[in-house]
């Protein structure tokens, strides 16, 4: 007998754990990647200009005479790209983790896939700040994860609302999942005494931070404020990635942690890729020996400063008054907020029918929260056509807002946060 699964039905067969996936945005936005039909304020994709692509043209022949460069390699990654990487640490962070305490990953969203899999049991509670990168929530999602949302400002993660959750939990969290640099979506960077409030109450419950760096080289104001790994390795994961830095295609990152949390990671690892890919290992490896990882990371910051100039400048010009800004100091990422009643995941299409397009705030939050907000990013946009993109957006939000008040929204005088 032959059985129909259109009969019997795909929902039927499909892991709990991927019944309600969110995942679905971040495939709505790589496909509005490829669209020339809109300007795309929506993706929060590196630019192309800031690839290396001269030193790849000119290194790529000698880095494959490498025996090692089409074969296999360790899981934890090849030793000179993790010695590389733990030098460059210990420069720039003031620790240099140790060999065991250091794993190579397919990019960010691996790393942080390796530690949910690795930490986290159906039913076990993580903490997020409110609102955070959507493909955090996927991967909590996934592995069936109790989330509990932490509120945030312009200086970060609400420490003395998470120390009151902490106090009142009847089930302890396991992990914390934070953005502490120019944070995605809002661009907001957790203050400095507010890191030091949040490693000791980590010590103080038992919480493992796992702390995204995924932007904290791409500040604009010359600050760099200490990160949490560097404070506490004893009770931080940090989770890197070289996408923003070098180049996305060649998917690679990193996890800093403590040596017991590694060598799991690597075991889970085992069970996903095995090992990031040797070649592109070893010209990362090449670029970052030459100097040019570093100079990089500075032409990318002067790249992205001004583009940032250009999306505060335009929403400062074109915004209807009733909506309110995010003024990040590095990242990809500006936030508006608009008056309650605002529905952004609704008005998408209108948006699309404009020529523009952004993420909705409900897709960073795990509940119903963030309907009235929205994401834009100014990374990857022509310059020249970010005015014009947040101009259309801004005619569009000016009659959502007059339908939800019922009170005309004239452009041109929105304020920042």
């Amino acid at each position: 007998m032959t059985v129909d699964l259109g009969t019997l039905g795909w929902d039927g067969l499909f892991a709990r754990h991927v019944a309600g996936d969110s995942g679905d945005e971040i495939t709505r936005i790589l496909s509005q990647a490829a669209s020339t039909d809109a300007i795309a304020l929506s993706g929060g994709f590196p630019h192309p200009d800031t690839f290396p692509h001269e030193h790849l043209r000119d290194r790529t022949a000698h880095v494959l005479t490498d025996p090692l460069a089409l074969q296999y390699c360790p899981t934890a990654g090849l030793p000179g790209l993790r010695d590389w990487l733990a030098g460059w640490l210990g420069r720039h962070e003031g620790v240099r983790p140790a060999d065991d305490e250091l794993i190579i990953t397919s990019g960010g969203m691996e790393g942080l896939g390796l530690i949910t899999k690795s930490l986290l049991d159906p039913g076990d509670r993580a903490v997020v700040e409110g609102p955070t990168f959507f493909g955090a929530l996927v991967g909590l999602n996934r592995a069936l994860a109790e989330v509990d949302v932490v509120p945030t400002d312009d200086d970060g993660l609400d420490v003395d609302a998470l120390a009151r959750l902490l106090a009142t939990a009847r089930t302890a969290p396991k992990i914390l999942y934070i953005i502490p640099e120019h944070q995605n979506p809002t661009g907001a960077s957790l203050g400095v005494q507010r890191r030091h409030q949040l490693v000791e109450l980590a010590r103080r419950y038992g919480l493992l931070i796992v702390e995204d760096v995924a932007y904290r080289d791409l500040g604009f104001d010359g600050e760099r404020r200490p990160s949490l790994w560097a404070l506490a390795p004893d009770v931080v994961a940090q989770v890197g990635t070289f996408s923003k830095t070098f180049a996305p295609g060649f998917r690679m990152g990193w996890v800093a942690a403590p040596r017991r949390l590694v060598a799991q990671l690597v075991r889970a690892k085992q069970n996903t890729d095995q090992c990031a890919g040797a070649l592109g290992q070893l010209l990362l490896e090449d670029y970052g020996r030459s100097g040019g990882y570093d100079r990089g990371i500075a032409a990318a910051q002067r790249f992205y400063g001004a583009r940032c100039t250009a999306m505060l400048d335009a929403l400062a010009r074109h915004l209807p008054a009733a909506a309110r800004y995010t003024r990040p100091l590095g990242g990809f990422f500006s936030w508006v907020s608009l008056p309650a009643g605002v529905d952004t995941a609704a008005l998408q299409q209108r948006a699309a029918d404009a020529g523009v397009t952004y993420v909705p705030g409900s897709a960073f939050y795990p509940d119903a929260r963030g309907a009235n907000a929205l994401r834009l990013a100014f990374s990857r946009v022509d310059v020249d056509l970010i005015d014009e993109g947040v101009r259309r957006l801004s005619v569009v939000l000016a009659g959502a807002i007059e339908e939800a008040t019922g009170e005309a929204a004239p452009l041109g005088v929105g304020p920042g946060g």
